[in-house]
């Protein structure tokens, strides 16, 4: 006679098991010396690293150790940056996270707390600013994965102003993180007169908050004679070497765009130098950080011509790398009217946007707010990115997912 057990490999049986394994790994992580279970620890990509506090109490003090953030951090270097995706929906704004290292693309939905309808500034060190789309005079910082945030103070408001310019950056010098924040305004005279207002450029008011040192406040940095691009709903500005990058605007009286910084450490503005080339200044299109250099993205017939400064502020340093061919993605029609009409914006909406470089060299590019490509700059083959969970229209951030945050 054979005798059957009853088998024990229920739905019981198997959370007993699971539960045996998480305290069998818990224990041997308690057994390490704590250097080396944070080294273990900040290889984890962010989305595992944030669910690691609640696995046990040890486990959650290794998470909230501060050298486990600047760790994890230094490492994301090695790896392609994650992205993040900001889908501007009528009454409700949503941002998506997209890592593509990992061998199955996933799409993540991030919470944002307390605001439905917001921009973003910028991402910095795993931190994004925001800016309140209805009351314009709110801004917030933010860490998407540890869901920390921050409202910040309210600065001195404009009655008559016409827009706002903002960046947001940390300089490696001072280690602080600052908003700067340019408002364009006219006085009483120029809004009470037509003809006056329009051949007169605004005045200007440039506004600076430092964060994290407890008693922050807005501080008025005067006027600034550069009419800059706005960075909503485009990221029209780049952080490089502690300097926020922005594109000027132009004018009937100007042939050429400026390349304009603004330094964090000494709150000055200064002309970045460009090359004397012909077309550079009258086809700018946006900047981007490509291979820790700052790149200009000018438009050509039918084509980006991507020009980077191997050595920053020297002019003659300026190359132009890469020239991007035409490129329509099979799911887009080229008369397809764009999603949202930005009259400031200079992105022609038949090209794209550059974004980043992968680690196997080829280049990610935007299209119309609707796709993302990768292509090889050497062959020009052209590969679109698709999977599913992607938004309809969606403007894409590079984005570094880290622990860190400003107290």
């Amino acid at each position: 006679m054979i005798i059957m057990e009853k088998s024990s490999s229920g739905p019981k049986a198997t959370k007993e098991a699971g539960s045996k394994k998480i305290q069998k790994e818990s224990s041997t992580m308690e057994s390490l010396p704590r250097e080396i279970a944070l080294d273990i620890l900040s290889r984890l990509p962010i989305t595992s690293l944030i669910q690691v506090k609640w696995v046990c109490r040890s486990w959650r003090s290794l998470a909230q150790d501060p050298l486990l953030a600047t760790m994890h951090f230094s490492r994301m270097n090695d790896y392609d940056p994650g992205l993040v995706l900001h889908c501007d929906l009528p009454l409700q704004n949503h941002l998506y996270y997209l890592h593509l290292s990992s061998p199955d693309i996933v799409i993540t939905r991030l919470r944002v707390p307390m605001i439905s309808e917001f921009a973003v500034v910028g991402s910095c060190n795993g931190l994004l600013c925001l800016w309140h789309s209805l009351f314009k005079d709110k801004c917030y910082i933010y860490n998407p994965f540890t869901r920390d945030f921050k409202e910040l103070p309210v600065p001195e408001q404009f009655p008559t102003q016409t827009r706002v310019t903002l960046g947001f950056g940390f300089h490696p010098g001072t280690k602080e993180y600052k908003v700067v924040r340019i408002v364009y305004y006219r006085n009483e005279d120029e809004v009470s007169n037509f003809q006056v207002r329009r051949y007169s450029l605004p005045e200007s008011e440039v506004q600076v908050l430092t964060l994290g040192n407890g008693m922050s406040t807005w501080r008025s940095k005067g006027r600034t004679s550069y009419q800059l691009l706005g960075s909503h709903p485009y990221q029209s500005q780049v952080l490089l070497n502690g300097r926020l990058h922005w594109l000027t605007c132009r004018h009937r009286h100007q042939s050429r765009r400026q390349l304009v910084s603004f330094d964090l450490a000494d709150e000055q503005f200064q002309e970045v130098p460009t090359p004397n080339h012909g077309i550079f200044g009258r086809y700018f299109s946006h900047l981007a950080i490509l291979r820790g250099c700052l790149a200009a993205i000018t438009q050509g017939f039918r084509q980006l011509n991507i020009w980077v400064m191997k050595e920053y502020g020297v002019k003659e340093s300026w190359v132009k790398e890469f020239s991007i061919g035409a490129h329509l993605p099979r799911h887009l029609d080229l008369n397809q009217a764009p999603f949202i009409y930005v009259p400031e914006c200079p992105i022609n909406w038949s090209q794209a946007r550059a974004l980043c470089f992968f680690k196997n060299g080829e280049l990610l590019l935007e299209y119309k707010r609707r796709s993302l490509v990768s292509c090889d700059p050497t062959s020009g083959a052209f590969k679109e990115i698709s999977f599913g969970g992607l938004p309809e229209s969606f403007s894409t951030f590079v984005h570094i997912g880290s622990l860190n945050f400003i107290n």
